[in-house]
């Protein structure tokens, strides 16, 4: 049974009514919220403005989002289960920081990844099948960068702050008008790249904004053994702001990327953006969640479920009927199809294809270990045997 149908049988309560959001008091830190894990909108004094032109077509363009990336992820973990990826990075529970940061950008906006932004591509507009080349191990990035603005995943933990730091640079230096995103994990905020591209975007007043999407848990570490203070307060000893959002809102995810990203286009500099969330699944479908952290910890979180208030929201508001969402249901089932059948019928790469673009120009070094390679590869070769 799909997320969305469990919803269905819960009981709607009308919630036309926009509530004040709760004032935290000053030992909690600041949360930016507009919709409740109740589906119920609030409003927020700075942040409202931001969404304002969000009709009931766009908010189903972002609960569609939401649901096929969900279920894209979901079929890429089952075929790793089943052999047919190496591995597979889940988004499970971090869809609405995904898509909300994701819509937020312009075509010209340029994004750098870690390797679980599944969200994020799909809003600039990769296939999600080229996602799973790497995994299966036939490629090293399926997606050309330049044609959506998307760089390849990057698996090194950190690294991509700092290759968005030095390009939002060069777009300051060549005067356009366009920002730069960087997306990291908790576990990557505890990284010394992380810490060097903070100061080199202050110092120069880079157009990138940070998105840290703080899952609570890098692999089997705590975010409260990686730092003593709430990470967007990290940002005012850089010299900017820092925002802590609610990462399974995809309305203040929307709201607060866009604000971000407007002040960088504006030339005022980088943006720390916590988006305050929980992974749901494994850190990978190498690891065992339940060997570090507590079931009544994932409950309590499933509550808060990004899809499930957004899903609530919009038939309180009668903006969605069981038609579209059978309807969604169907489209679901259709990608993850396509993706089944897609992987099972990537081609194996060219054994050689490794030494081909080492060196621009070749290498003495690098000619001798392919011809090494190659006499390796064919020792496997059956050979004749004599008198037959």
């Amino acid at each position: 049974m799909t997320v969305e149908n469990t919803a269905a049988r819960k009981p709607r309560r009308s919630s036309k009514r926009v509530s004040a959001a709760k004032k935290p008091t000053s030992s909690e830190p600041q949360l930016v919220q507009l919709l409740t894990p109740e589906g119920e909108r609030v409003a927020h004094p700075d942040y409202d403005h931001h969404v304002a032109d969000l009709g009931p077509e766009e908010l189903r363009g972002l609960y569609r989002d939401m649901v096929l990336t969900r279920r894209f992820d979901a079929e890429a973990t089952a075929l790793q289960r089943q052999g047919e990826l190496g591995l597979w990075a889940s988004l499970l529970g971090q869809e609405a920081a995904q898509i909300g940061s994701g819509r937020a950008l312009r075509d010209d906006d340029y994004v750098f990844p870690t390797y679980r932004e599944h969200g994020v591509a799909w809003c600039r507009g990769v296939d999600p099948t080229n996602l799973l080349g790497m995994f299966r191990g036939v490629n090293h990035g399926g997606w050309d960068p330049s044609s959506n603005n998307f760089h390849l995943y990057t698996i090194v933990i950190g690294s991509q702050t700092l290759h968005a730091t030095g390009y939002a640079m060069g777009v300051a230096k060549d005067g356009a008008d366009s920002a730069v995103i960087a997306y990291f994990g908790d576990g990557a905020s505890s990284q010394g790249d992380v810490a060097e591209s903070f100061t080199f975007s202050a110092v120069y007043n880079a157009p990138v904004v940070f998105f840290c999407q703080n899952n609570q848990w890098a692999i089997s570490e705590p975010t409260e053994r990686q730092t003593r203070v709430p990470l967007y307060q990290r940002a005012q000893g850089y010299g900017f702001p820092g925002v802590r959002v609610d990462g399974n809102d995809v309305l203040a995810c929307l709201a607060v990327t866009r604000s971000a990203l407007e002040r960088a286009r504006r030339g005022e500099g980088p943006t720390l953006v916590e988006a305050f969330t929980y992974r749901m699944g494994a850190h990978t479908t190498s690891d065992d969640p339940t060997r570090y952290r507590h079931d009544d910890e994932r409950v309590a979180w499933e509550a808060k479920d990004p899809i499930l208030r957004l899903r609530k929201y919009l038939a309180d508001q009668g903006h969605a009927d069981e038609a579209y969402f059978t309807e969604l249901d169907a489209e679901s089932d259709a990608l993850a199809k396509r993706v089944r059948e897609a992987v099972r019928a990537m081609p194996d790469p060219d054994d050689m294809a490794m030494f081909e673009h080492v060196y621009a120009d070749g290498h003495a070094l690098v000619d001798e270990e392919r011809a090494q390679f190659a006499a390796y590869q064919a020792s496997f070769t059956d050979a004749p045997q004599e008198g037959k």
